[in-house]
């Protein structure tokens, strides 16, 4: 009777074993089908990478073609298991991509962490969008194929990148040469009066960190601002947009909802608390619809304008 129990419980320690080996290695068969790429696993780290060239267009920097090996290649990172993993990856795409990656990246569920350029006289621009995520293995890889194919939706019928922001741009046709912005209507929008000067308007929203002991806002830099130009029915939106860590996707989310090109997200400074994350945008249509939009953003956010959120 001893040696069977003993018997069934190593069986059950077997299958034990079974499902917590199940439960903590990673289906890299099941990643290589979601991406459609074929990754390589480091062991020593646990982290599964799949990676691809954008060797589809050829990029020169200073003059000189740049082979993908050195610095051009796509890349998603896996860790963790089945059921709780992370992801972490560098999206390489020209200008003309980015907004709609993005918006593909956030609308399945990853986080968007930065937005920035990784040379100088590159030809075409090429800008880097690093991306995050965690959650099952499976959602993830999943994800990550949605911001490839947005990718490739874009380059698919030209290899040649645009050098606009599509269609939205230029509905209205070309911004008029004279700006003839009204300032009441987005002071209205805003809730705070605004500068004008020869036809454009501007707001500035500062936010509040510190830094060395010392408490920093809007007049040193930490401030969200929109500048206006063109006409109130045809105008122009750019601006710079500061908020903390927590805040970054719910922003991003809500400006790409109201079809608000993002530019780039960096940080400013270093060693500030809190932390704060800047994005910079660009925007096309009727000026109050533009002044919504970013508002709508703000309204997500800490700052002098919509006091500290519960």
């Amino acid at each position: 009777m001893k040696k069977t129990t003993t018997h069934w419980r190593l069986i059950a320690a077997l299958i034990l074993v079974a499902a917590t080996s199940s439960a903590t290695e990673l289906d890299t068969a099941k990643i290589d089908e979601l991406t459609g790429l074929k990754g390589q696993m480091n062991k020593e780290e646990g982290v599964y990478k799949v990676t691809f060239p954008r060797d589809e267009v050829k990029v020169t920097v200073a003059g000189w073609e740049m082979p993908p090996f050195m610095g051009l290649g796509t890349w998603a990172a896996f860790m963790g298991s089945n059921e709780k993993a992370m992801m972490m990856g560098d999206t390489v795409l020209f200008e003309d991509e980015v907004n709609s990656a993005m918006s593909a990246a956030l609308e399945n569920g990853l986080s968007v962490t930065a937005l920035h350029n990784h040379f100088f006289f590159d030809q075409p621009n090429v800008y880097f969008m690093h991306i995050g995520g965690e959650g099952s293995a499976e959602n993830l890889a999943g994800a990550a194929k949605k911001v490839y194919d947005a990718a490739k939706a874009v380059r698919k019928p030209n290899t040649t990148p645009g050098n606009t922001f599509g269609p939205r741009a230029s509905e209205k046709g070309p911004l008029p040469k004279k700006n003839s912005i009204t300032l009441a209507p987005l002071n209205e929008v805003f809730g705070m009066s605004g500068e004008a000067k020869d036809g454009m308007a501007k707001f500035t929203i500062g936010k509040k960190s510190s830094m060395g002991g010392m408490e920093i806002g809007k007049a040193i830099g930490v401030n969200t601002w929109a500048a206006f130009a063109g006409s109130d029915e045809n105008a122009v939106v750019d601006g710079d947009f500061a908020m903390t860590e927590d805040e970054l996707q719910a922003v991003l989310k809500s400006l790409r909802k109201s079809r608000i090109n993002i530019v780039a997200i960096h940080n400013h400074m270093t060693h500030e608390t809190p932390r704060i994350m800047f994005l910079h945008y660009w925007g096309r249509g009727p000026a109050k619809d533009l002044a919504r939009a970013v508002k709508a953003a703000v309204d997500l956010t800490e700052s002098e304008l919509t006091g500290k959120k519960k």
